[in-house]
């Protein structure tokens, strides 16, 4: 195990230190052209923290399971934070809430949004919602009353400020309130049938409530600074005279979908934009039907689409909440039986790279030949990434085999063939 996460360290390394170079070139003409935001860029670690804590539940009774996971990835602090609640108190059965967010400037706002929003939805809602008009605004103004909390216990303290997104399930709706560019998507039959759309300065009434305000829009951030025109906290952008909470230049104010459920509904993705960063909101529904064809729970399923986008190089905070719905895909005898192909196709076609090389090459060589080759039946929007970890299971394992040969002399360089490894993969099997 210890070789296997030296191997995919030395992957996500140089896919970070790309990425790292394509920003800092960015920031570089941005510098030269006086137009480098104030706050300047994130700090890095050395090296990516991929622990992940996977969770998950199921209300069979009503047909919802779900799945969460979160890693810090390569950002020096962890800011996201989540919640789920499978059941709230006082309402009736089929009710269900989950909420992804993110933090900026400290984690103080998220942790205190996950802990303390579903108390202010149950508080708006009361123990008889109005479906669905009364439950839109009772969330608008658990939103509000969340942040007007926020404020009052740290008046003196920079809180920072978060995103959100929050799914409210009902037996007859599915309501998402967002503010921010932290986003969900649902799946229904097979495609995208919604997805939030984030908060940005430019948007038209973002704009119009930002000048309104008193305030300026420079570099596509509000005042020159906040990349956001809605969030939880962020105080300092709200202490425009004479104007409620919704009209300040920063809102907590969320813009509220509530769609009618159907039987076609397969899921709904919640995530922080460190995921979207890597990915577009088909490509994920994409990847997460082909994964849960493959029987795989909600749950692994995160944290295996989070070791996807960190593969493909997202340098943020990353945290994804899976709501599956009764209409979510089945597991497929014919799926699984491809996918089992393509692992064994990947494993052998490593061995041949590696074993008709003079001399070994590097995990990172061999994954961008890989990258380079028509691979069929390669995950759909995952692609060569989501199948990181098989490769480099693969590759040590033939540096494995490789050292057992060289030991006993074997083939004279001490390199193994292709039938080796074949060999020692079947014997674990």
């Amino acid at each position: 195990m210890a070789a296997l996460a030296r191997q995919l360290q030395s992957l996500l390394w140089t896919t970070c230190k790309e990425k790292e170079r394509e920003k800092e070139a960015e920031e570089e003409e941005e510098k030269e052209a006086g137009r480098r935001a104030p706050d300047g860029p994130r700090s890095l670690l050395t090296a990516p923290r991929r622990a992940q804590r996977p969770h998950g539940g199921a209300a069979a009774s009503w047909g919802l399971r779900f799945g969460a996971s979160a890693a810090q990835g390569w950002r020096a602090r962890m800011e996201d934070a989540h919640c789920t609640w499978l059941s709230l108190p006082g309402l009736p059965p089929g009710w269900a809430f989950f909420a992804v967010l993110d933090g900026h400037g400290g984690a103080r706002a998220a942790r205190f949004g996950a802990r303390h929003l579903p108390g202010h939805v149950l508080e708006e809602l009361g123990p008889e919602p109005g479906e669905p008009e009364g439950v839109r605004e009772g969330l608008r103004r658990a939103f509000l009353s969340a942040d007007e909390r926020l404020r009052s216990l740290w008046p003196r303290v920079e809180t920072g400020g978060s995103t959100a997104v929050a799914l409210l399930v009902s037996p007859r709706f599915l309501y998402l309130a967002h503010c921010g560019d932290s986003r969900a998507v649902l799946s229904r039959a097979g495609a995208v049938a919604f997805s939030t759309e984030d908060h940005r300065p430019l948007r038209p009434r973002e704009r119009e409530r930002i000048h309104a305000a008193g305030g300026t829009i420079r570099r596509r951030r509000v005042e020159g600074s906040l990349a956001v025109s809605r969030a939880l906290g962020d105080f300092a952008y709200k202490q425009a005279p004479g104007r409620p909470p919704e009209l300040q230049l920063v809102s907590a104010e969320p813009e509220v979908a509530a769609l009618v459920r159907q039987a076609e509904d397969e899921f709904m993705l919640l995530a922080s934009d460190g995921v979207w960063d890597t990915m577009s909101g088909a490509a994920l529904a994409g990847l997460v039907a082909s994964r849960l064809r493959l029987g795989l729970a909600p749950e692994l399923l995160c944290a295996q689409l989070l070791d996807t986008c960190l593969c493909k190089g997202s340098l943020d905070n990353m945290t994804c909440i899976l709501v599956c719905f009764t209409g979510a895909p089945r597991p497929s005898e014919e799926a699984i039986r491809r996918e089992l192909a393509l692992d064994e196709a990947l494993g052998c076609r490593i061995a041949e790279l590696c074993a008709s090389a003079q001399e070994l090459p590097s995990l990172n060589t061999v994954f961008r030949t890989l990258a380079l080759e028509d691979i069929p039946d390669l995950p759909p929007g995952g692609g060569l990434d989501c199948k990181a970890t098989v490769i480099a299971e693969a590759y040590s394992k033939f540096c494995q085999v490789s050292e057992e040969c060289r030991e006993k002399g074997q083939d004279g360089a001490g390199k193994p063939t292709a039938t080796d490894l074949g060999s020692a993969l079947d014997m674990e099997a």
